[in-house]
C-alpha cells in the first residue's frame, strides 16, 4: 500500500475506532488526540523500507533496521507493538503527560498500517519470528492504484455513517471487552517490571 493509502486507512480505521466505541478510552477521546496520534504512527511500520516515505526522510535508522529484519519483518509484527509500548511505558518520564486517547490512537495508526499491508498479496509476519504471512489480497499493488483509494474512502464513509446504536452482543462490542482486559493485563505487567 502507497504512503497515501496508509495516511487515509488510518484516519478511517481512527473514526471507526471511536464511533464504534472500541475502547471506553477511545469512545470518550477527543477527535484532535485520537486521529493526530494515529496519523503520526501509520507510516511508522515501513521504517524497514529505505525507499518508503519515512525511509527517505530517516534513512540513518531505516538503514540498519532494513539490513536486521528486512522488509516488513519485525515492524509489521505485533511483537513491535509490544515492545514499542513497553519501551514507551519504561523509558516515557512520567513528567510527559501523554493522554490515554492519543496513545491509544497511536497504536490504532500503528495497527492500521499492519492491516492495510495484510490486505495484500505479501501480507505480513503477524506473529514474527514465526515466517507464516497473514493476508487477504484485496488489493495488487500497482502504480496509481485507483482500487486502494476507493477502499479507503469507502471504509472512510462507511466509519463515518455506521449505526451508532450496536447491540451489546455484537463482535465489536466483544471486542470492546477483550481490548480492555488486555489494556490492563499489559498495565499490570509494566507496572510489575518497573517496580522490580
Amino acid at each position: 500500500m502507497t504512503a497515501e493509502g496508509h495516511l487515509l486507512f488510518s484516519i478511517a480505521s481512527a473514526v471507526f475506532a471511536k464511533n464504534a466505541e472500541l475502547t471506553p478510552v477511545l469512545a470518550q477521546g477527543d477527535w484532535w488526540h485520537i486521529i493526530p496520534s494515529a496519523v503520526l504512527t501509520c507510516l511508522l511500520p515501513d521504517i524497514d523500507h529505505p525507499r518508503s516515505f519515512l525511509g527517505q526522510r530517516l534513512r540513518w535508522i531505516s538503514k540498519p533496521v532494513a539490513r536486521a529484519f528486512g522488509h516488513r519483518g519485525f515492524t509489521h509484527s505485533l511483537l513491535a507493538v509490544f515492545a514499542a509500548l513497553t519501551l514507551f511505558y519504561l523509558k516515557v518520564p512520567e513528567s510527559w503527560i501523554v493522554p490515554a486517547d492519543a496513545l491509544q490512537g497511536m497504536v490504532l495508526g500503528y495497527l492500521s498500517h499492519i492491516v492495510a499491508d495484510m490486505i495484500t498479496p505479501a501480507g505480513v509476519p503477524l506473529l514474527w519470528p514465526c515466517r507464516w504471512r497473514f493476508r487477504l489480497p484485496i488489493l495488487v499493488p500497482q502504480k496509481g492504484n485507483q482500487l486502494e483509494r476507493v477502499l479507503c474512502m469507502a471504509l472512510f464513509a462507511w466509519a463515518v455513517w455506521m449505526p451508532q446504536s450496536l447491540p451489546e452482543n455484537s463482535a465489536v462490542r466483544w471486542s470492546s471487552g477483550v481490548i480492555n482486559s488486555l489494556q490492563i493485563t499489559f498495565e499490570r505487567f509494566i507496572n510489575h517490571q518497573s517496580g522490580q
